[in-house]
């Protein structure tokens, strides 16, 4: 466990589910004294239940769960901790919830693919909004919830005070995966505006280490993703191509397990792309549709 002091205080549980998606593992954050909020319990490993549960003073309680998003490493744990407990579970809704118009005509269409380590059978017990308030009860202080979708359509980000609880959104160690349908790149470019238009002291991601320069790293993801962007589309002008041969040509130093993570990310560029009439598709929208350039 690690310790961290902001207007309240906040402990750090971090899962032993490390892989190349996951990095180190799940953070699961507890904020506040007394009376404590869990961020993210994290993937239904008995062991991780244990030390969220040890973390505790002598007398604490957990009083409300927080999900960033139903993906299994954060979410699968949530039900199980709230039987423990006796906490409700709270986020934007289920696996499901908050698509764009553009993914859910996708999915009309058709359209498969993504979902990778989504949580279908999740389900909180109370839905929070954009712009919510929660109270941290002997603080005097409270979290802002912040919609942050791309990642997921239903990402949810925790402000407190100038400190963010960024999920999967904004982490040091890694770019996100934007995976279609869950994943939406045009929704994911919205919400690194979103967020830098406000000033930050650090952000407190759902794997790796903290954020110590949040402006400079949204700078930089956003920089990131437009110039994967310039060389989606000039490759495209090389020749027509689909977003798995894609990948093979522009991730030439990922390592060939990732590509496939690889292809997503880049699908979801080609899709947000062929929106924008920045591209044409031969077929409905997949890994081995061929894309022209406009």
């Amino acid at each position: 466990m690690e310790v961290m002091t902001t207007a309240a205080r906040i402990r750090r549980v971090r899962a032993n589910n490390p892989s190349a998606l996951t990095g180190t593992g799940t953070n699961s954050w507890l904020v506040g004294e007394g009376r404590v909020t869990l961020i993210d319990p994290g993937p239904a490993l008995p062991d991780h239940q244990a030390a969220i549960l040890a973390a505790l003073a002598p007398g604490e309680r957990i009083d409300r769960i927080l999900v960033t998003h139903a993906h299994l490493d954060h979410s699968a744990l949530s039900r199980p901790m709230a039987e423990a407990t006796g906490a409700p579970v709270l986020a934007f809704g289920r696996a499901e919830d908050g698509r764009s118009p553009v993914m859910q005509a996708l999915l009309a269409d058709g359209f498969t693919g993504g979902g990778e380590g989504a949580d279908t059978g999740f389900a909180p017990d109370e839905r929070i909004r954009d712009g919510d308030r929660l109270d941290l009860p002997a603080h005097g202080v409270a979290l802002e919830v912040l919609h942050t979708p791309g990642h997921m359509g239903g990402h949810l980000a925790f402000a407190l005070g100038d400190v963010l609880f960024s999920g999967d959104h904004v982490m040091d160690w890694s770019t996100t995966l934007v995976s279609p349908p869950d994943g939406d790149m045009a929704a994911y470019m919205a919400s690194l505006a979103q967020l830098s238009a406000r000033r930050w002291s650090g952000f407190l991601p759902g794997h790796g280490e903290a954020v110590a320069d949040p402006a400079s790293r949204l700078a930089a993801l956003t920089r990131h993703r437009l110039q994967r962007e310039a060389q989606i589309l000039s490759a495209l002008q090389e020749r027509p191509d689909t977003a798995t041969g894609l990948a093979a040509r522009i991730y030439t130093d990922t390592p060939t397990a990732l590509l496939a993570a690889a292809a997503r990310n880049v699908l979801s560029h080609l899709i947000d792309l062929a929106s924008r009439n920045r591209i044409s598709a031969e077929a409905r929208p997949s890994l081995t549709t061929h894309y022209h350039p406009v």
